[in-house]
């Protein structure tokens, strides 16, 4: 928890109770349901609540905005950045049932009420977001396919719709045919030396009517 006041200092006490809380919860529920692997689940907040909040340092979301988190997991990134960004709305979809419930149990109980959760495969949601966010569940012209007709037209921040893509390692042939993505190195931002080669990839994309 150290860690994420290091990094987010300015966070209310609404958001430091929330963020304290995950650590119980996710120990309680990945010892009902396995969504975070054995030797990940003491990192917790480096691994798993921290690195989803790089995305955090790259885009601040306005008020209003809606986030789309494909192949949630058990909510990452979308329940740590719910809980920064308590005015934006964030639907977590994942193919597997038990990760959803497991995301849902999480998000009842910190009352976070800007998240929707639901079993769903990318392709068959409906509706656009200003931004689609994930954890490397594909490579990227895969994850492109699934989600390119989903953006919004209207812009309302900094950075142009599309996708925010948390991964690592080299990038350069899974994004040869994206020369509009720009990449930040979260080693820049986050001193472990577990993000030494972890990313944000943000690839604009345009509005398909």
């Amino acid at each position: 928890m150290d860690e994420i006041l290091k990094y987010f200092p300015d966070l209310t006490d609404i958001q430091i109770d929330q963020f304290q809380k995950l650590d119980f919860l996710y120990h309680d529920w990945n010892e009902k349901i396995n969504v975070i692997s054995r030797k990940d689940i003491d990192s917790l907040y480096t691994k798993h609540i921290l690195h989803s909040l790089g995305i955090a340092k790259i885009m601040k979301f306005e008020p209003g905005a809606t986030v789309l988190d494909v192949g949630t997991g058990g909510g990452f990134p979308g329940i740590p950045l719910a809980i920064l960004f308590p005015e934006t709305r964030f639907y977590l979809i994942d193919v597997i049932a038990k990760k959803i419930k497991v995301v849902q149990g999480v998000v009842d109980a910190l009352e976070l009420k800007n998240i929707k959760a639901e079993q769903k495969r990318a392709e068959l949601v409906k509706g656009d977001f200003d931004f689609i966010v994930s954890r490397a569940v594909t490579n990227m012209p895969d994850f492109v396919s699934w989600i390119k007709d989903k953006i919004k037209k209207q812009q309302k921040h900094t950075l142009k719709n599309g996708i925010l893509y948390l991964k690592g390692g080299d990038l350069t042939e899974e994004l040869k045919d994206f020369p509009k993505a720009t990449l930040y190195d979260l080693s820049t931002i986050f001193e472990d030396e577990f993000f030494e080669t972890k990313k944000v990839v943000h690839l604009p994309l345009k509005f398909q009517p």
